[in-house]
């Protein structure tokens, strides 16, 4: 009986795992919430006006949406993965760009 057991949880845990990995996306996560860290750090240092905070706040939650988006169907393909990839490239530039424009906080 506890074989029977084992084996079933075994084969729906395999089962299950391939699928989870498809629609799971810790790497994007990860680095969102480093530029969302960023994003806050240039906020308290005055690096960050509140125009220029929102914009990239605002464009942080676009790439959330489109990761949403990507997930919805239960598969992340890496054509969405790359282009995830690609948005928080350009949103970490973006960040790099304001954080050192020599505007600061009033």
């Amino acid at each position: 009986m506890f074989t029977r057991v084992f084996l079933v949880g075994l084969i729906t845990a395999a089962v299950a795992a391939p699928v989870y990995a498809q629609t799971a996306t810790p790497g994007v996560d990860a680095r969102q919430e480093r530029q969302e860290q960023r994003i806050q750090q240039g906020i308290e240092s005055g690096e960050l006006n509140q125009r220029e905070a929102g914009r990239l706040q605002r464009e942080q939650e676009r790439i959330a949406t489109h990761e949403e988006k990507a997930k919805a169907d239960g598969v992340v393909t890496k054509a969405e993965r790359r282009k995830l990839r690609r948005e928080q490239d350009r949103a970490s530039r973006h960040i790099a760009k304001e954080k050192h424009d020599r505007q600061k906080a009033h």
